[in-house]
C-alpha cells in the first residue's frame, strides 16, 4: 500500500493526530498527513469538530470548579451508574 493510501485510510492514526495537535504541537509531517486525511474524510471532520467541544467544555467545567465546589446529586450519580452498567451489560 502507498504512503498516501496510508494516510487516507487511517481514521486511527487521524484521530490520534488530532488529539495530540489539541494537547500539544504536531510535525510539519503530520500536520499534512491529517490535512490531507480530513479533507477526504467526513468522520475524522466531525471527531475534530467534537474533540475540540468536547475539551473546551472540560476546559470551562474545570474553570468554573475552582470557583465554586460542584458536586452531583446522588440520584444523579445512582442514575448514571445504573447507566453505565446497563451499556457494560450490553457487550
Amino acid at each position: 500500500m502507498s504512503n498516501l493510501k496510508k494516510i487516507i485510510y487511517n481514521c486511527k492514526q487521524a484521530t490520534f493526530l488530532i488529539e495530540k495537535k489539541s494537547f500539544g504541537r504536531i510535525s510539519f509531517k503530520e500536520m499534512i498527513e491529517l490535512r490531507i486525511h480530513l479533507y477526504g474524510c467526513s468522520f475524522c471532520r466531525l471527531y475534530k469538530k467534537q474533540s475540540r467541544v468536547i475539551n473546551e467544555m472540560v476546559q470551562e467545567l474545570f474553570r468554573s470548579s475552582i470557583k465554586e465546589d460542584i458536586k452531583l446529586d446522588d440520584g444523579f450519580k445512582k442514575e448514571l451508574q445504573e447507566r453505565i452498567e446497563e451499556e457494560l451489560n450490553k457487550n
